[in-house]
């Protein structure tokens, strides 16, 4: 569950025009290869979250933006888009269901040659949910 949830999050921030004219690349893992500015799942971790009749995740995704600029408000209005994205993220989807997104932190640093990098933390809490049977 926790994969296919990293790929439909990665999916649904691709798909935003703003985001997408904001940035060079957004990854699944922190795009090495890409020039900033770009944006990539860094981090991810998963706990049980299952109940009785349903299996359930509790997945925490860290996602960094990196920019090279030197004022941080290109990358503060990069990450409020990402932010407003994940707030519209649909929670029914195949073979899961998103019951809650919560925002646990973020921050922004200043890194050599100019670089900048802000990192958002979420915590999403998935439940099972039957895929269609075909006969």
């Amino acid at each position: 569950m926790e994969a296919q949830f990293r790929r439909d999050l990665v999916e649904w921030l691709r798909g935003d025009r703003t985001l997408e004219l904001r940035i060079n690349a957004f990854e699944e893992e922190s795009p090495l290869e890409a020039h900033p500015p770009y944006a990539g799942i860094v981090a991810s971790a998963a706990i049980d979250w299952s109940c009785k009749s349903h299996a359930g995740r509790e997945v925490r995704i860290a996602i960094e933006a990196v920019e090279r600029h030197e004022a941080t408000t290109r990358l503060t209005d990069t990450i409020a888009v990402i932010e407003r994205r994940i707030a519209a993220l649909p929670s029914e989807r195949a073979g899961y269901r998103i019951v809650a997104v919560q925002f646990l932190r973020s921050r922004v640093e200043r890194r050599a040659r100019h670089l900048r990098a802000g990192l958002i933390e979420y915590r999403f809490r998935l439940i099972e949910t039957p895929l269609e049977i075909r006969r």
